[in-house]
């Protein structure tokens, strides 16, 4: 490691201060920081002196989608072959398929992501932030296996753009960009992303095969065949990383445990979905009402969103009870949009989005609130000391 640091700071010799290369020292020193711990300290201003830094939040909450990933990559292989009589279903042959499609995905979500930050850092003079390293996997995990690369390079240009650098860049947009890429690829492109058409791929046997996801088919009325099990552990058509709610669960216990994810918004937004879906079982006029709570909770995006989407630390609520509130919500809308518009079966998305626009209203009027009370309690303990 020592001889790599000192190659390393040779070659950044040119992008120093007053070097040649100066104007592109952001970029440099966006690999120097990726390859080792920054070498300087704050030195004015008030700051907090921890063990965890930008860096280290960003890589464990990949270390929490790996589960997810690897499930998502095996589940492309079996949803393809599962449809082709003959098939080789061993599990190498099922993982190889899944990783030729998504690894091209991964790839040009941080090519196109990591470029437009570059030349927006270089641009205003600023280093690159890691923010990009946790959105720019989201992107892809959250979309369908059988998007083409140029419509997933355009939205993630777009959510990289209008949703994040427009506001200042890491830390100030006030939308979840991975949530914003799936938003613009489903309003631009919706043959893509309507969910009645998501497992498409070429085959040397046939000319296409598709399958309808769960939710897509619940809209138009259908009868599903998918048992509850298959449902939990994720072996069922949807994008890409949002189909094992058991591989979601073990990346909200690494959430949790290490304190990156909110409990608080996790178990409300839950509570919040079940209380929703638990009323309109009790309706039940439409196969989306007679559908059952639990299996709310086990298909389409809703478990990936609340774990990994709507704890965003950036775009969800700062105040505990801000969180519950916002959880709470985002479980309720979640669920609300699911029902009553089949033309949008996967209601987490918009349901985050919206919360995000009101993150700052909830905070604003707890916060507001607790001032209020404690004016109250000290306007009493006044009122008993002059008695």
């Amino acid at each position: 490691m020592k001889f790599i640091r000192e190659k390393v700071d040779q070659l950044k010799e040119p992008f120093n201060k007053g070097g040649k290369l100066e104007k592109y020292a952001p970029a440099f020193n966006a690999l120097d920081t990726f390859l080792f711990v920054p070498n300087h300290t704050t030195k004015h201003g008030a700051h907090i002196r921890d063990a965890i830094d930008l860096k280290r939040t960003m890589i464990t909450v990949i270390f929490a989608l790996v589960p997810a990933l690897l499930f998502g990559i095996y589940n492309a292989g079996y949803q393809h072959f599962i449809q082709i009589e003959g098939s080789d279903m061993t599990f190498m042959n099922l993982f190889t398929h899944g990783l030729w499609k998504v690894i091209p995905m991964i790839a040009v979500s941080y090519g196109v992501g990591l470029g437009i930050e570059f030349a927006f850092a270089i641009w205003r003079g600023h280093e690159v932030n890691e923010g990009y390293l946790v959105s720019g996997l989201l992107i892809p995990m959250v979309m369908p296996i059988d998007l083409p690369l140029w419509m997933l390079a355009v939205s993630v240009a777009f959510a990289v753009v209008i949703g994040k650098e427009t506001f200042g860049g890491t830390g100030m947009n006030i939308f979840n960009p991975a949530l914003l890429a799936r938003a613009f690829a489903f309003f631009a492109y919706p043959t893509f992303m309507s969910g009645d058409k998501i497992w498409v791929s070429d085959a040397s046997t046939v000319d296409g095969i598709s399958g309808e996801t769960i939710l897509g088919a619940l809209a138009q009325g259908k009868e599903i065949t998918y048992s509850a099990m298959d449902m939990f552990l994720g072996f069922i058509p949807g994008s890409i990383a949002e189909t094992s709610t058991l591989a979601i669960l073990i990346g909200a216990v690494i959430l949790i445990a290490t304190g990156i994810g909110s409990w608080k918004i996790m178990v409300s937004g839950v509570v919040g979905a079940i209380l929703t879906a638990m009323m309109f079982n009790s309706v039940g006029l439409t196969a989306l009402m007679n559908f059952s709570w639990c299996n709310h909770l086990i298909v389409g995006g809703f478990a990936f969103g609340i774990v990994f989407m709507a704890t965003d630390p950036v775009s969800a609520a700062q105040t505990d009870k801000g969180k519950i509130i916002y959880g709470f919500l985002i479980g309720f809308f979640s669920i609300l949009i699911r029902v009553f518009n089949p033309a949008y079966p996967e209601g987490v998305m918009l349901a985050i989005l919206l919360m995000n626009t009101l993150t700052p209203t909830i905070d604003y009027f707890v916060v507001n609130a607790n001032i209020s009370k404690r004016k109250r309690r000290l306007a009493k303990s006044k009122q008993l000391k002059t008695a």
